[in-house]
């Protein structure tokens, strides 16, 4: 069964969500990769306020195209997630609650996820101009020198996603490569 998630992605909604869970999210979800990441750690470290309120906020690692006319966002799958994994911490730490990204996370963010409650969705990468269908709104709001990797504010409808890691560290990689050798090995 699929669940409709409305953001933001309170402690007591990341509760509720198990690895596995099919969802589609609608609502606020910021833009970083690499390079903004890291400026947002910086600022962290210097005292300095993020550029959006990080409570229960969710981030996606996109680096999304222009616009064509016409068009909100140009074509907006995610990024490879390991890229932030040196500042998913951080960023947890101080109220990120959820992250859209694809691949395997390392054992610090899952670590990070168990102590501050946070979910890692998947989105289905290169399906980018599909993802983008769900994106009705976006602004930039902070390092536009960054180009595409600068952040921006999206209002997302219905984005279909998979909850890959939960607040507990269920982990879907693990549990779905154990199944099927499990399968296999019979």
């Amino acid at each position: 069964m699929v669940r409709k998630i409305r953001l933001p992605l309170t402690e007591e909604l990341a509760k509720t969500l198990k690895a596995g869970d099919e969802v589609l999210l609608t609502g606020v979800v910021y833009t970083s990769r690499d390079a903004g990441h890291k400026r947002m750690c910086e600022a962290l470290a210097q005292g300095r306020e993020l550029p959006f309120d990080p409570k229960d906020a969710t981030i996606y690692y996109v680096g999304p195209s222009p616009a064509k006319p016409g068009q909100v966002i140009g074509s907006a799958g995610p990024t490879t997630s390991g890229r932030m994994d040196a500042y998913a911490p951080t960023l947890l730490s101080v109220g990120v609650r959820g992250m859209i990204g694809k691949g395997a996370r390392l054992p610090e963010v899952v670590e990070a996820m168990k102590t501050y409650h946070g979910v890692y969705f998947g989105a289905i990468g290169g399906a980018g101009a599909l993802l983008a269908q769900c994106i009705k709104k976006s602004e930039l709001i902070a390092y536009e020198d960054l180009g595409a990797e600068a952040l921006r504010r999206l209002f997302v409808e219905d984005m279909p996603l998979v909850v890959i890691i939960d607040q507990e560290g269920n982990n879907l990689y693990e549990a779905g490569r154990r199944a099927y050798l499990e399968k296999i090995s019979k």
